[in-house]
């Protein structure tokens, strides 16, 4: 299989929105297709990657090890997740600031990875700061994550304009913790309110579903687990990362309603 190169940036507005856990999710479902995946956490300080992935107690090096030539190569501070053969993690470091890795290393060691492997998605600090310039710096494309409330739909409306100006311009979204029956009540936005707001094309939804919280303290992605409802919607997002033409997975059984949001953004982004 000839290498996809492809190097992704999953991103939030907020905080707490399970862009880490998305981030773990995706990269194990891609790499359940097959493809060689990395995940990078460049949340320096803060790192919780390695625990989404059970990896915390065999970490030995980190992303600032292979920037500062503490170690052999990148390969070396690798972790090869032992569920899943071609599913890798970098990790961060812990006690470092975000500041104290330059943007132009990081960009070069994720262009390094790049080369050897099919996808480098990188789970990316919350915000607009400096770890956020620097992921999304190195990354040649973006995925989004919300959740449908006011502050992290306003957060990530700020995060897309930044993108914008970096001229990332394959940005997708992800609506996380959807709650059908707060939609029905008007209690929660809906999708379509969501995408008006927002503008971007619609990557997945991924529904709230209290099974996440158990698989994250395991340390196992919720696509270990076929048997979980979650697993098709991550699954879903993966194959669609490979192919946008496929179908949205949709929690919410309404017919053609997804026709109408392709419909919503392709008009939007002809004005």
């Amino acid at each position: 299989m000839e290498r996809l190169k492809r190097s992704i940036v999953v991103t939030s507005g907020k905080g707490g929105v399970g862009k880490t856990t998305i981030t773990a999710n995706i990269g194990a479902a891609l790499a359940n297709l097959n493809y060689q995946v990395v995940l990078v956490d460049a949340d320096v300080g803060l790192r919780n990657l390695d625990l989404v992935l059970g990896l915390e107690n065999r970490i030995v090096f980190d992303l600032l090890d292979v920037i500062e030539n503490r170690c052999r190569s990148y390969k070396q501070a690798l972790i090869k997740d032992k569920r899943i053969s071609n599913l890798f993690l970098l990790p961060a470091p812990q006690t470092k600031q975000k500041e104290d890795v330059p943007l132009d290393k990081f960009k070069e060691l994720i262009d390094e990875i790049k080369q050897d492997f099919d996808f480098v998605i990188i789970d990316c600090p919350a915000g607009i700061e400096h770890g956020f310039k620097m992921s999304a710096n190195a990354a040649n494309e973006a995925i989004v994550v919300t959740t449908p409330d006011l502050s992290s739909i306003r957060d990530a409306d700020r995060v897309i304009a930044n993108l914008e100006s970096m001229e990332k311009n394959s940005t997708k979204l992800i609506i996380n913790r959807m709650k059908k029956h707060m939609v029905k009540k008007s209690q929660m936005l809906s999708i379509e309110d969501i995408l008006e707001t927002l503008n971007i094309e619609l990557l997945g939804i991924v529904p709230d579903d209290e099974y996440i919280t158990i698989s994250t303290n395991n340390g196992e992605p919720v696509v270990l687990n076929k048997t979980k409802p979650l697993y098709k919607y991550f699954n879903n997002i993966a194959q669609r990362i490979v192919d946008f033409s496929i179908a949205i997975e949709n929690p919410f059984n309404e017919g053609n309603i997804f026709q109408k949001f392709a419909s919503l953004v392709g008009l939007r982004k002809t004005k």
